[in-house]
């Protein structure tokens, strides 16, 4: 049951994307909304058929094949895999794509284009379940390479805006460059070992090969070490680490509905899962485990410095995103061999529930009071049935509070940083200590935009459509917030193969340390926006990103633009002179021929025939 509910969890989405075009220009939205979110409940319902079925079977690995193919010697056996793990990922991806749909139905209810978007979020839910149950590198990069098409979609929906133009293309771009390290990784991971199925490239590169005759012949450590720094720089460009992190926070220019899924459980989380499947062959090569350490921990702190000092809270919120998938990453950096990569994908399983919560929330009361930035949502939630608990306990869980998700996996992720330190590890120092002071910062905008929007001292909010959400929008939001109080317990269950435990100077620690953020926010506050008294005038510098657009165009931009200069330069003068050059010879060579034979006369036409008839005699017998 498991293996066809895996192959069904894949395909109802992407077929539904195909009929949700089909549907997508009528004037009537009912059609593509009843598909969009119909598809999404059944793709939930079979989520929860592989989690019962992979665990009946003791969590066995079931394979769902279809033909494989066979390239030279490569191998492609283009399988799905059903494990307890990738049941369980799979489950959060369809929860929240059902979540964004439903609430997506109700956002652009008056969008002439929600069909388009609809269909588009169905292909980009297809897009991460295959990424997630893969067992093969061709399907993972065809998924791979999904999202990021659905996410330039997404992010330019409202193309109608020039800013969203510019966000949907600096994604693209940005993305794009750091797959080609993804796909060389591939290409060597599966040369090497002459398959693109996980089982055999891990087997391949994770250790010694041995012969019948007991011969045993390693992989090359600093080719093990190449591939996997390709294959992470693909993911850092995708997750949006630092430096390819700028193009994630301008995202915010699509609807709320495709920031929750982007940020929550589909594309900036899928390198964790992946990683995550090869963790096996991660652990055994240093330097790859250095670049992604240093990457994240570096990410981390710099971008929950830029969240609390962010003019808008949606901004806020996605700079909160590349913190804590900074976060979840480098648990894979600097995790023992023992302990498996269980505490990142846990961060991937609890940060899908919280940050989809906080962004449908934001999104539900930007239509009610008419927009994201901090100042016009100040007091927003005050007298809000949902929104109000709905965003505290989003932002509890942002922050690390037990007993909730957000905690409990945080947690595991310092607890392997604390192993790896054990383990000898010096990059586990960097992940710990980023990590301690993350929990700080994060707590403190947490604070502030709780501060924010449960100011009892601002004047009365203006709101507008108040009471139109649907039943299925307060639905939706009450699980999310319901998953984000009970999902910690998944800890106790087999679903994910957790190899630590939470260590509990460490948590204790942090709670000290949020506690100690939130009431130093608070006291600052005094009444008025802290963000402000803080940062103050230096607030449109945190909005820029500390300026890294600029960087871009002065350290890439330019001198690429450059570059091209110079090669059209050659192109035209020097390789293209060459041609023109013997064009024009031909050209006078043919003029000077036309004009000579334009001049001459008969009887001096007669006297140069027989002049070369005499020539070639002579020569003739000459030669005889």
């Amino acid at each position: 049951m498991s293996g066809t509910a895996a192959r069904l969890v894949v395909l109802v989405p992407a077929v539904a994307a195909l009929l949700g075009l089909l549907v997508a220009r009528r004037t009537d939205p009912r059609a593509p909304r009843a598909l969009a979110i119909g598809a999404s409940v059944v793709a939930m319902v079979l989520a929860v058929a592989e989690v019962i079925g992979v665990h009946g079977s003791s969590g066995a690995r079931t394979v769902s094949s279809i033909p494989a193919l066979a390239a030279g010697e490569l191998r492609i056996p283009l399988q799905l895999q059903a494990t307890t793990a990738t049941a369980t990922i799979a489950l959060v991806v369809a929860v929240v794509g059902w979540a964004v749909q439903v609430f997506a139905g109700w956002y652009l209810r008056a969008d002439d284009r929600y069909g388009i978007f609809a269909a588009t979020v169905s292909l980009f839910t297809a897009g991460m379940l295959l990424v997630v149950q893969s067992a093969d590198l061709v399907l993972t990069l065809v998924g791979w390479e999904v999202m990021g098409w659905c996410s330039y979609l997404l992010i330019g929906h409202w193309s109608r805006k020039e800013s969203a133009r510019r966000a949907a293309l600096k994604a693209f771009l940005v993305t794009r460059l750091a797959d080609v390290g993804f796909v060389l990784g591939v290409v060597v991971l599966a040369a090497g070992a002459g398959s693109t199925a996980y089982r055999q490239v891990v087997q391949a590169w994770a250790g010694a090969g041995c012969n019948d005759a007991g011969a045993c012949i390693g992989p090359s450590a600093t080719l093990r070490n190449a591939a996997m720094a390709l294959l992470v720089i693909g993911i850092l460009g995708k997750s949006g680490m630092v430096p390819f992190h700028d193009w994630l926070p301008d995202a915010m220019e699509g609807p709320t509905p495709a920031s929750a899924l982007i940020h929550a459980a589909t594309m900036v989380a899928a390198g964790t899962f992946v990683l995550g499947q090869l963790f096996d062959v991660l652990v055994v090569a240093d330097g790859a485990r250095w670049l992604l350490a240093v990457s994240t921990a570096v990410t981390m702190v710099y971008a929950a410095v830029l969240a609390f000092g962010q003019s808008d809270l949606k901004r806020l919120l996605a700079y909160s995103t590349l913190s804590q998938v900074a976060l979840m990453l480098s648990a894979l950096a600097v995790a023992p061999a023992d302990e498996g990569p269980g505490a990142g994908v846990l961060h991937l399983y609890s940060h899908a529930f919280f940050k989809a919560l906080l962004f449908l929330a934001i999104g539900w009361l930007s239509v009610t009071v008419g927009g994201t930035a901090a100042a016009t949502m100040r007091g927003g939630v005050r007298g809000h049935l949902f929104i109000r608990p709905a965003m505290f306990v989003g932002l509890l869980s942002l922050a690390g509070v037990p007993p909730l998700v957000g905690f409990v996996s945080k947690e595991h992720v310092l607890s392997a940083a604390e192993a790896g330190i054990a383990d000898g590890q010096a990059r586990a120092w960097v992940v710990l200590l980023a990590g301690l002071l993350t929990v700080v910062l994060t707590a403190a905008y947490c604070m502030r935009a709780w501060v924010v929007l449960d100011d009892l001292g601002a004047a009365d909010v203006e709101r507008h459509d108040t009471d139109t959400a649907t039943l299925g929008v307060r639905v939706v939001v009450s699980v999310l917030a319901v998953l984000t109080v009970v999902g910690g317990l998944v800890v106790v269950t087999p679903l994910l193969h957790l190899g630590g435990h939470i260590a509990w100077l460490v948590a204790l620690l942090s709670v000290l340390l949020i506690v100690g953020a939130g009431l130093a926010v608070r006291s600052v506050a005094a009444g008025e926006d802290p963000a402000i008294r803080v940062v103050g005038a230096r607030m449109p510098s945190f909005d820029a990103g500390f300026g890294v657009d600029r960087l871009y165009v002065a350290l890439v931009a330019r001198p690429v633009l450059a570059l091209a200069h110079v090669v059209v330069f050659l192109d035209r003068e020097v390789v293209d002179a060459y041609v023109r050059g013997a064009a024009a010879a031909a050209r006078l060579g043919g003029l000077g021929g036309q004009r000579a034979h334009r001049s001459e006369v008969a009887a001096s036409g007669l006297a140069w025939v027989v002049a070369g008839v005499v020539a070639v005699a002579l020569a003739g017998v000459a030669l005889w």
